[in-house]
């Protein structure tokens, strides 16, 4: 993506005060489900449609009252995704990447969580999201991200992947999936440009 690169997490915290910092997380839960009783699910991943119509994960703007990243992502959390948000919590272990954008203003640095849950964790976030404080505000609906190409060769993932992201949201989410090793094996999707 133009204008955005990729820092260090201590880069990102040496800014200073006239950056932004925004944390968002994949959370993700193995799903031994079946889609029409053949094609294996594998893993839930959470993505949610956002107030501008883009895709993104849940996670917001922290602010240095937060006391750190991690408080400030769980916050955000809590509000986007409601109690079902309170059975767990990220930390710094949980961090994966930065990326910084100068242009055009605000300057944004957007740091990137993943947190493996268990998939009652995740239905309980399914169930709860609609009765979160931001739900029909800043976030739309939760969207599970389809791990597996249908026959065609179109539908699944590379269907779900021609969507509109925001920011580095549409990256961040194939890193996480093949660093952790979510995707089918074979051919990648091919990158947008």
């Amino acid at each position: 993506m133009a204008g955005v690169r990729r820092i260090s997490l201590s880069e990102a915290l040496d800014l200073g005060p006239s950056w932004r910092h925004a944390c968002h997380a994949l959370l993700y839960a193995p799903d031994p489900g079946r889609l029409f009783g053949r094609i294996p699910l594998r893993y839930a991943v959470l993505m949610q449609m956002r107030f501008d119509g883009r895709l993104g994960f849940p996670g917001g703007f922290v602010d240095p009252q937060d006391g750190s990243l991690e408080a400030g992502l769980n916050r955000e959390l809590l509000e986007e995704l409601g109690e079902g948000a309170a059975a767990f919590s990220l930390d710094q272990g949980d961090y994966r990447s930065s990326h910084a954008t100068a242009t055009p203003p605000p300057r944004i640095v957007a740091h990137f969580y993943v947190k493996q849950l268990t998939l009652d964790q995740v239905l309980a976030l399914e169930a709860g999201a609609p009765r979160a404080k931001d739900h029909g505000l800043e976030v739309l609906g939760l969207v599970r991200v389809p791990l597996y190409t249908l026959r065609d060769g179109v539908g699944g993932l590379p269907a779900f992947l021609e969507n509109s992201f925001i920011g580095a949201a549409r990256e961040q989410l194939m890193e996480a999936l093949q660093g952790l090793g979510l995707l089918e094996t074979g051919p990648m999707p091919p990158a947008r440009h």
